[in-house]
């Protein structure tokens, strides 16, 4: 679903906003059906995990390292097919860029979504057609603590419009991180906003987000994730 509105986040800042609401579970769902997971970024993967323990009830797993990529993470299901990954610099990694800015974070904040269009070279191919500019299928991998690995190939566009996700595709003998991560939570709205936001809307269908859209004065992205205990834990970019 695409639509064009103006709504206050109530008492949101440029940080995390945190209510109990203990009705969560009756509000209308509004999560793009092609989501695959959210990322909370944060300067210190105990304090992140700390972080969303003490608001949804769960403590999330560590999931492994990115080599190369100077990061690592832990994982918490948010349903069938969706997961937040808490992900922070990496402290064997101190050479490694930086480039989501993760070291420079005072609080835990989205930093991104990743969507699973289906298979990445007919994506790819429909974004060309299109003539939306993108890098990749790039392959990726990771070592699960058990010590199986994960692999996936991923898809980037060029301008993300700040909010835009980047595009995933599982291999086929891949667990997906949702399916064994601490369960618990679930995720129950996924937006964006931009100050373009007819222009968003029209990117949104072109790439079938299905995502919610609105109008504010600067990109952003805004979660909501309800917890066992009736808790919810509100989160922004």
């Amino acid at each position: 679903m695409q639509c064009i509105c103006r709504r206050s986040f109530l008492a949101i800042t440029s940080g995390a906003l945190f209510a109990p609401i203990a009705a969560f579970a009756e509000q209308k769902e509004e999560v793009p059906s092609v989501l695959d997971h959210i990322l909370l970024g944060c300067n210190d993967l105990d304090r992140g995990i700390a972080f969303v323990e003490e608001h949804t009830g769960v403590r999330a797993a560590f999931g492994g390292i990115h080599p190369g990529r100077g990061t690592r993470n832990a994982l918490l299901s948010l349903g069938d097919k969706h997961y937040l990954e808490i992900i922070a610099p990496d402290p064997q990694q101190t050479s490694a860029s930086d480039f989501r800015n993760l070291r420079d974070l005072a609080e835990p904040r989205l930093v991104g979504w990743a969507a699973h269009p289906g298979e990445l070279g007919a994506f790819a191919t429909r974004l060309r057609n299109a003539g939306v500019a993108f890098e990749g299928p790039t392959p990726g991998s990771r070592k699960r603590p058990d010590g199986r690995m994960l692999h996936w190939k991923t898809l980037n566009l060029k301008d993300d419009r700040g909010v835009l996700p980047f595009f995933i595709e599982w291999s086929a003998d891949s667990v997906h991180p949702s399916a064994d991560a601490p369960a618990g939570c679930k995720i129950v709205r996924l937006e964006m906003s931009g100050p373009n936001a007819e222009e968003l809307t029209r990117l949104s269908k072109l790439l079938e987000l299905d995502v919610r859209v609105q109008k504010e004065d600067k990109p952003q992205l805004h979660a909501r994730i309800g917890g066992p205990s009736g808790k919810v834990m509100e989160v922004t970019s």
